[in-house]
């Protein structure tokens, strides 16, 4: 049987998430791979790739919340909104400019060849002014994705667009941060392209689709000044953890993981009939209640040796298949 099931990699800063995969082509002899949930090029962390038949299986670990480490970087903006990108917005303490609304403040921010710069009259921002605006991006929000991204427009990433210095306009998308807390202060990062009066380090649990350097800008702006982001690392997605996971340089085969391992629905062991039905793709009369079943009633069908062969979906009284992950006989 080809190989299928997880990898848990821990992707370094300055690979794409595309590269990470390289590694597991070169040990598992398949081009079949996937992942879960792109990483920024300069981001670290957990990326939950997957092989063979179990890349189907992707969509529901993309689905699952996560867990990001970050640094605020309070005084600059970038293009990319990344610490060393091309500075678009300079400030001390706070800004002066019609597009958000402010008119206090300082600001040295660049349109062009076009210059403003203005009087500073707001304090330096400390821990707990940033602690006070940190409600204002819980729960549900709006969230305008940054420009550099892989958001398709006119069939098109965004950063394609904008690299190529094309006008276009980024709609908001609506996010869920579940807590959003500091974590430190004061870090040093190299490189930055910019000068910034204040950093922290924040610790972030949110939905699919959150940009974490959008979070740095927003949170900055609402302090009325500019912000930008380094050391963007993943901790988590769902329950899987950067605990187990594993540079790309030191995988081997064993880094293989069971699918349910990964995605904790409940396992129905079935006899061989059962498994026939279910890999017909027809519906098999359950009549045991089974413990476990979140509300989407997704469980895994497995074998006597409880190898996973099936996603499935329980409800009351059958369990009907969504796709088989086994090899066809």
């Amino acid at each position: 049987m080809s190989p299928s099931g997880f990898v848990l990699l821990d992707k370094n800063p300055g690979e794409t998430s595309f590269k990470a995969l390289f590694p597991l082509k070169r040990v598992f002899s398949t081009k079949r791979v996937g992942h879960a949930g792109t990483l920024d090029l300069r981001a670290s962390g957990l990326i939950v790739a997957a092989i063979g038949r179990a890349t189907r299986l992707l969509p529901f670990v993309e689905a699952k919340d996560k867990c990001y480490t970050f640094r605020l970087h309070l005084g600059y903006e970038t293009d990319t909104l990344e610490w060393d990108g091309d500075v678009v917005a300079q400030g001390e303490f706070g800004i002066r400019n019609s597009e958000f609304g402010i008119d206090e403040g300082v600001i040295l921010r660049e349109q062009g060849d076009r210059r403003i710069q203005g009087e500073c009259s707001l304090p330096a921002i400390n821990r707990a002014a940033l602690e006070a605006v940190l409600p204002q991006f819980t729960g549900d929000i709006d969230q305008v994705p940054p420009r550099y991204c892989a958001v398709k427009i006119d069939g098109r990433r965004a950063s394609d667009w904008a690299e190529r210095g094309k006008d276009f306009e980024m709609k908001p998308r609506r996010i869920h941060i579940e807590s959003l807390k500091i974590v430190g202060e004061g870090g040093v990062t190299e490189g930055c392209s910019g000068k910034c009066f204040a950093t922290f380090d924040l610790e972030c649990i949110c939905s699919k689709g959150t940009y974490i350097r959008s979070l740095g800008r927003d949170l900055a702006r609402t302090l009325r000044t500019f912000g930008c982001v380094s050391q963007i690392r993943r901790h988590r997605i769902g329950n899987i953890t950067l605990d187990n996971a594993v540079k790309g340089e030191n995988l081997t085969a064993e880094n293989l993981v069971p699918v349910d391992k990964v995605l904790d629905y409940p396992v129905l062991r079935l006899a061989e009939d059962g498994l026939a039905v279910i890999r017909r793709g027809n519906w098999l009369p359950w009549k045991t209640p089974v413990e476990g079943v979140g509300p989407e009633g997704h469980v895994f069908v497995a074998n006597g040796v409880g190898e996973v062969l099936s996603l499935c979906r329980f409800e009351p009284g059958r369990i009907c298949p969504k796709f088989y992950l086994g090899e066809d006989k």
